[in-house]
């Protein structure tokens, strides 16, 4: 009997960190029935294949809750049920970080510049139950879990360590004369175990900030889905829900609309805004027989089309469905303190445990007060407040170092990211190019008068076509204005005619200008093959059988392109690029630029499925694009850039974005994150060189030899100056 396995995505609620994470997807794929289960920390999603005969949401969900955690199964809404609650644990953890410091300061300054009198251990004991208790509970909550299924993690080392220093000076607090007996000065270290939670809750809260929130960019893809639709129905217009449109009804769409499903059209015209679907800046002219999708813009005339694919049909649809799939996929990066945490804090445990027993055995008389000394120590000098700072230190000055460079950084992790890329794909129009049809050329064949501008103007300004737009606003930047012209015509295909004077003008395409007798010299002639040749368009302007002038329009290159592609290279990286526009013209655009790999005529599938095989190929791609079109390529690659001048959609599913559409500013984002992961791994470092050197000097290893026994307020201190040493490496970030 087959199996009937189906596929979903279930949010996961109450994951602070990789293990949590890790600790899910195992509860996940232990249950019976289960195929896949993969969780995305950035996304906070569990992607899971199973069989319903076997395991039902129910049931996952339950799993899911007994390893400490929580899952939305509800499938309408989902998503907004998780933004609330990741909103909601966003602001009770901006509460806790800012309590735990309110209350942490004063028990660090006690603890310093305070006589160590029972008045004073006192306060600094209720200051930091408190901070353990109200705002750091979460910590042994979650280590009280893992150490249950058997996973252990920086929640782990945070509860155990505080813990450990905590019991250890409650007991010196109210039993001092233990120690006194044996020779010894009773120290409490209550600064320490409140300090760590303060700077590690800290951590949590940077990295929680840094994450962004991806279902944003989902429900500005579905904002393009319009609602309704106007149907024909019973010898009469229908407004209805888009839900109960019928392929092969046929649907009416007036000018300024969106076009609710995908058809053909059956009557009228009109020029459809595609930029979209395809990224070019001009609209596209429509007749009938001619496809149109859904989501896209009708600009100009009314017409009516025949649906051919509707609802989850569309390509609309599949573009909201791929990036939803792309964004849900396990992300490759790995926190590295976390993985480290899995390994150190068993190992520092193990280390404890052993000191404590080698000074039992060896240690004399007073074997047991050199044991607990030493174990303590060991277990305060391996406080991860480093550790939990070495990352989120360096990304949030980095994040804030690429904010004043133009670079906004929505995703940490593609900062961490950004350096191991070895290939960037750049989108042609509004990312190498201006992104907007202009006048390049203007070349004269008779003699130039004012005049013929301003006719040219008012031809235009009553033109509907796209290029006539470009003309108009040429013009105008250069002070003309309308006159005024007698009878006007809109020449379909071709361009417009119009008399001034009692005399005839046209402007438009070649065959135009060969329908009314204009003819051009052979080098002029040459001249205008060749632009048409680069993609640019030509547009002849003439009186009678007379050309006057020719028109170039193009999509110009920003003046910085060619010297960021420069750049690029220098830095090692491989430039390819993506355009919807024709092969002739980007083949041109390839050999200015020098680059040679390239796609044209490429839609948003294409752009993606580009991505992908650059990827199976080994290679760590960026994709930089500025449009709706461009939101699958972006969600696809390792890390996805938007142009600032480009959608919102765009900058929603792109990880970083550069605000100024300035593409200067994409070798810095690479140079930038180099240097931060750079100092990442700087951080964790010296995260541990204390550790190295510290725990076994801790443990004793230097007092049979000099004497030397390291105690816990030594410790403590070599603790909190490896978190100094973190900070201050982060913020040389700020001047590199």
């Amino acid at each position: 009997m087959s199996q009937k396995i189906i596929n979903q995505q279930f949010p996961v609620l109450e994951m602070s960190c990789a293990v949590c994470a890790s600790n899910v997807e195992h509860a996940a794929a232990g249950l019976p029935g289960v195929k896949h289960a993969a969780v995305n920390f950035a996304s906070n999603l569990l992607d899971i294949s199973y069989d319903p005969t076997i395991l039902t949401p129910e049931d996952l969900r339950s799993a899911i809750r007994s390893a400490g955690y929580d899952l939305i199964i509800e499938q309408d809404h989902s998503r907004q049920r998780q933004e609330e609650a990741q909103r909601a644990h966003y602001r009770q953890l901006k509460r806790n970080v800012i309590g735990a410091w309110c209350l942490s300061l004063p028990v660090a300054l006690l603890g310093m510049f305070a006589p160590s009198t029972m008045g004073i251990q006192l306060i600094m004991l209720v200051l930091t139950l408190s901070v353990m208790l109200l705002f750091g509970r979460s910590f042994y909550l979650h280590a009280l879990q893992q150490i249950r299924h058997k996973s252990l993690g920086m929640d782990t080392l945070v509860a155990l360590s505080t813990s450990i220093a905590f019991l250890f000076s409650l007991f010196n607090t109210f039993f001092p004369h233990f120690w006194y007996e044996r020779g010894l000065t009773p120290h409490v270290y209550y600064e320490a175990a409140c300090v760590i939670i303060a700077f590690v809750l800290l951590g949590k809260w940077l990295e929680e900030r840094a994450k962004g929130n991806t279902s944003s960019a989902i429900k500005k893809l579905m904002g393009l889905q319009p609602q309704t639709a106007r149907v024909w129905r019973n010898d009469s217009e229908e407004d209805v829900p888009i839900a109960s449109l019928r392929v092969d009804e046929t649907v009416i769409v007036r000018p300024g609309e969106r076009i609710p499903v995908d058809g053909k059209l059956i009557e009228g015209d009109s020029f459809v805004d595609e930029s979209m679907i395809t990224g070019e800046p001009m609209p596209v002219e429509k007749k009938v027989g001619d496809t149109v999708v859904s989501g896209t813009i009708n600009q100009r005339g009314s017409f009516r089309m025949q649906a051919s694919r509707v609802g989850d049909d569309t390509l609309l649809a599949q573009i909201i469905r791929t990036v939803q799939q792309a964004q849900g996929s396990k992300a490759p990066v790995q926190r590295i303190a976390d993985r480290i945490a899995s390994i150190f804090v068993p190992t520092v445990m193990a280390i404890s445990l052993v000191t404590f027993i080698v000074w039992m055995l060896l240690g004399g008389s007073d074997a047991f007060s050199y044991a607990l000394l030493s174990m303590v120590s060991v277990l305060v000098i391996a406080c991860p407040c480093a550790l939990g700072l070495a990352t989120p230190t360096a990304l949030m000055v980095g994040i804030g170092r690429g904010a004043q460079q133009q670079i906004l950084i929505r995703d940490a992790t593609a900062l961490e990211n950004m350096c191991r890329v070895d290939t960037i794909v750049l989108d042609k129009t509004g990312t190498l190019t201006q992104g907007r049809p202009t006048v390049t050329e203007w070349l004269w064949i008779a003699p130039e008068e004012a005049q013929y501008k301003s006719l040219l103007y008012s031809a235009e300004a009553r033109s509907e076509h796209p290029l006539g737009a470009s003309i108009v606003h040429f013009l105008q930047e250069e002070g003309f204005g309308g006159t005024e012209i007698g009878h006007f015509e809109s020449l379909t295909g071709q361009g417009v005619s119009f008399t001034a004077e009692g005399r005839s003008y046209w402007a438009g395409n070649r065959h135009l200008m060969q329908e009314r007798g204009g003819s051009l010299s052979p080098d002029i002639t040459s001249l205008t093959e060749a632009w048409q040749a680069e993609g640019k368009s030509t547009i002849f302007f003439g009186r009678e059988t007379q050309v006057i002038a020719v028109i170039v329009i193009s999509d110009p290159l920003k003046p910085s392109t060619p010297e960021v592609l420069e750049r690029l290279r220098k830095l090692g990286l491989d430039v390819c690029m993506l355009t919807g526009d024709s092969q002739q013209t980007a083949s041109s655009l390839a050999h200015t630029l020098g680059i040679t790999r390239y796609a044209a005529e490429v839609l948003p599938a294409g752009k993606e499925e580009f991505i992908a095989r650059l990827q199976a190929e080994g290679r760590k791609v960026a994709m930089v694009g500025d449009g709706i079109n461009d939101s699958q390529a972006l969600a696809r690659a390792d890390v996805g850039i938007a142009m600032g001048g480009g959608t919102d959609i765009a900058m929603e599913v792109a990880a970083i974005t550069l605000m100024n559409s300035d593409l200067r500013a994409l070798p810095r984002a690479y140079t930038l994150s180099r240097d931060t992961v750079r100092a990442i791994r700087q951080n964790l470092f010296w995260a541990f060189i204390y550790n190295l050197i510290g725990i076994p000097i801790a443990a004793g290893v230097l007092y049979p030899l000099w004497g030397i026994l390291l105690n816990p307020m030594v410790a403590s201190a070599a603790m909190a100056f490896s978190s100094v040493s973190v900070v201050l490496n982060s913020l040389r970030l700020k001047w590199k």
